[in-house]
């Protein structure tokens, strides 16, 4: 029984560091995915002239898709499924290739919306097809609410 405990104990112990380490980077994605719809949240009304045009508004949000897209498709690693609270559906490691495309396309988008987008015109032109990768991961990939 005492040889039991110990190893029932010393499992617990080495499971600690990765348990600890899942939690951390589905945290990581977590804040990712707010900053994203709070810089996002302002587009909207934008989007259908209920408030104006801000560029830098914009910018802001296009830096932070660029950032997201650059860092997400590092923090699904295998171990990162489980070990704290996430909508992320299983699908994401089924489909690690079609992921990691979606977020390559995704950053390629904001890039080109940051360096095309100058006035109100080419935001309302050029937000909805960047805003369309949002959804397609988010359809795929995102438990429902």
């Amino acid at each position: 029984m005492k040889a039991w405990t110990i190893a029932a104990l010393t499992l617990a112990l080495s499971c600690g560091p990765a348990l600890a380490q899942n939690v951390e980077v589905i945290k990581q994605r977590q804040e990712l995915m707010k900053t994203n719809g709070k810089d996002s949240k302002p587009l909207g009304p934008m989007l259908k002239g209920a408030s104006p045009f801000d560029l830098a508004t914009v910018q802001t949000a296009l830096k932070a898709y660029i950032h997201a897209a650059q860092t997400m498709p590092g923090l699904f690693p295998p171990d990162s499924k489980t070990g704290a609270k996430t909508a992320a559906l299983p699908a994401i490691w089924e489909n690690k290739a079609d992921i990691e495309a979606r977020f390559k396309k995704f950053g390629e988008d904001a890039t080109a919306a940051l360096a095309s987008i100058t006035d109100e015109a080419s935001f309302k032109a050029i937000m909805p097809g960047v805003f369309k990768n949002c959804g397609g991961c988010h359809e795929k990939y995102r438990e429902k609410e």
